[in-house]
């Protein structure tokens, strides 16, 4: 009896923390800040915490289903890990402040490889960032790599600091302009793009979507730093801005990555505006030395074709055309109906859930986040797509559901998914 009652206890717990996680990735959903572009207010922050606490880093992340993110970051040239490599997991799972004074005389991480490794991390002050409903999104993190106290008044001041974080995401949320590109911040741009959807479906009218990514971003800010990328941002917004018509959507979703709607467009005309674009932005001229090579863009589009579709479906099918175009060489457009045949469309939603895929063989389980979700296919994040092959299995953890997919296309953290029998 006394067994039974421990193992229903043990159930009752580990099924309160699926649920618990499910509601907090909700909750970091609904602020729609990952992946978002680099802020200057959290640069300064992390620059802050550097010379307020005498570190040598200072980092603002948050934490998904699969890893954690680097908003901003002072000290280490990294812009993600996975969750299961991160102290700050701690952080999040316990939802309470974490001072280690010296990693190497605790238990938990003595044996890390950033405390044994190159990175000899020693000591670390992560405090929790936290919704006004008391979700723990992410972490505000003073670390060094040397052993050293860290005072009451200390952890107070870091607190505070973790406050103005989220003061700062929760405005963010009101933004309509991107400050580096002058483009529509993402929240903005897809509040505007869901009614001209809307509209378009109310009156049968054609309209399509594009997405952008320039290639090779990561090459440009490692090769001739930030400052050089954040000009290759504006010359591309400004390339796109100037060949636009007057009645198009442009919107800034990621560190790199844009998105256009074109109401009245159908498949024919938004490839072509789509060509357009890709051409405009080869042929922007930019300093010597700005970037390695000629700066160019992978472009996906997905045109209106169904009552079901909505911003988040559109925004879904021109991303898996996208990661196609980068597959292929780069440099080029491609549209939705070229990756997968036409047929009905299935609405995707949008979401931030928790994922394990399953390969067969010996090989270990793999963490992921689902952020797009159909009916009969999703869109997932990874470490390493490489690693994924085409044919898996897919935990959505908390539903105890598995679905057989095929990967559609694949980028290198992304992956767009087919399921062979319809997820419900």
């Amino acid at each position: 009896m006394h067994d039974t009652g421990s193992a229903q206890m043990s159930n009752d717990a580990t099924h309160a923390a699926v649920s618990r996680e499910a509601e907090r990735l909700i909750a970091l959903e609904r602020l729609d800040m990952l992946d978002a572009p680099k802020d200057e207010g959290f640069e300064r922050v992390v620059r802050l915490i550097k010379d307020i606490f005498s570190v040598e880093i200072g980092l603002v992340s948050l934490i998904d289903a699969h890893r954690q993110w680097y908003q901003a970051c002072a000290g280490i040239a990294v812009g993600e890990m996975p969750r299961s490599a991160t102290f700050c997991r701690v952080v999040v799972d316990e939802e309470k402040a974490m001072v280690i004074e010296d990693a190497t005389k605790d238990r938990r991480f003595a044996d890390h490889p950033f405390v044994t490794g190159d990175a000899h991390i020693r000591f670390y002050a992560g405090m929790p960032l936290k919704t006004r409903e008391g979700f723990t999104i992410g972490t505000l993190c003073a670390i060094d790599r040397q052993p050293r106290q860290f005072s009451g008044r200390e952890e107070r001041i870091l607190e505070e600091i973790a406050g103005t974080v989220m003061d700062r995401i929760e405005l963010l949320q009101f933004a309509a302009t991107d400050g580096l590109t002058n483009a529509m911040t993402r929240r903005a741009f897809r509040t505007e793009a869901e009614g001209m959807v809307t509209k378009a479906r109310r009156k049968a009218a054609p309209l399509s979507v594009i997405t952008l990514d320039i290639d090779h971003f990561k090459r440009i800010n490692d090769t001739s730093g930030h400052a050089a990328g954040d000009e290759v941002l504006k010359a591309v917004a400004a390339a796109c801005r100037d060949t636009l018509g007057p009645d198009a959507l442009f919107g800034r979703l990621g560190g790199e990555e844009f998105a256009i709607v074109l109401p009245g467009a159908d498949r024919v005309a938004s490839l072509a505006m789509a060509e357009t674009l890709r051409a405009a932005i080869l042929a922007q001229p930019l300093r010597a030395g700005l970037a390695p090579g000629p700066v160019t863009a992978s472009f996906g589009l997905s045109t209106l074709s169904g009552a079901n579709e909505d911003i988040d479906t559109l925004l879904a099918q021109a991303d898996a055309a996208m990661y196609r175009a980068k597959h292929d060489g780069r440099n080029r457009c491609i549209a939705w109906n070229d990756v997968r045949p036409p047929r009905p469309a299935s609405r995707r939603r949008r979401v931030v859930k928790a994922g394990t895929i399953i390969v067969g063989g010996e090989q270990p389980l793999v963490a992921c986040t689902i952020r797009t979700l159909g009916e009969d296919g999703a869109g997932l994040k990874v470490s390493d797509a490489a690693e994924i092959p085409d044919a898996f299995v897919l935990v959505i953890d908390g539903e105890g559901r598995e679905v057989s997919c095929r990967v559609t296309t694949r980028d290198r953290q992304r992956l767009d998914v087919s399921f062979s029998a319809a997820y419900a």
